[in-house]
């Protein structure tokens, strides 16, 4: 059994803690979203009981990947930095019967497993963590964007030289 592979409601039961450093490249899913495979995630999770008794995990990751921006498609460095909070049902239904006792949308009800990867759990934490649309708070070479949109002539400007005198 991978040392990355816990019983879920035995972690939280007993106030479980496990942290790590995982690099880009080993994460399938996130590297298909980044520029590149350099760059590594750090993670900690935690379990504990919540006030109400449901079993419950407290996930975060943290770390800088290269992304593409949409708008110059130049790599730039993102750095991710996020948190969340995952209740664990039995099944399906005590997942949805825990949802609408919280009634708390940042609090996420998963299904708990006893052979639950925490790996798959802190990539989907990092890939929940990267922008929609990835792109600088301002280009850094943004003259052949410039140019593009100088050069251009205003398609109404051919009109002028139609108008009679």
């Amino acid at each position: 059994m991978s040392a990355f592979v816990i019983d879920a409601f035995e972690f939280c039961r007993s106030n479980g803690h496990r942290e790590g450093v995982t690099p880009v490249a080993e994460m399938s899913r996130l590297n298909k979203d980044c520029a590149d495979q350099s760059g590594q995630i750090a993670w900690t999770i935690d379990g504990s009981t919540s006030k109400l008794g449901y079993p419950q995990m407290t996930l975060s990751v943290s770390g800088t990947v290269q992304l593409v921006c949409q708008r110059c498609l130049a790599p730039f460095a993102y750095e991710m930095d996020s948190s969340t909070v995952l209740m664990l049902g039995k099944d399906d239904e005590h997942a949805d019967e825990i949802e609408e006792v919280l009634n708390d949308e940042s609090i996420d009800v998963i299904v708990g497993s006893r052979e639950c990867d925490i790996r798959d759990l802190f990539e989907d934490e990092a890939l929940l963590a990267l922008p929609q649309v990835p792109k600088h708070d301002v280009c850094p070479d943004s003259k052949l964007l410039d140019a593009v949109k100088s050069d251009k002539p205003s398609p109404f400007a051919g009109l002028k030289n139609l108008k009679p005198e």
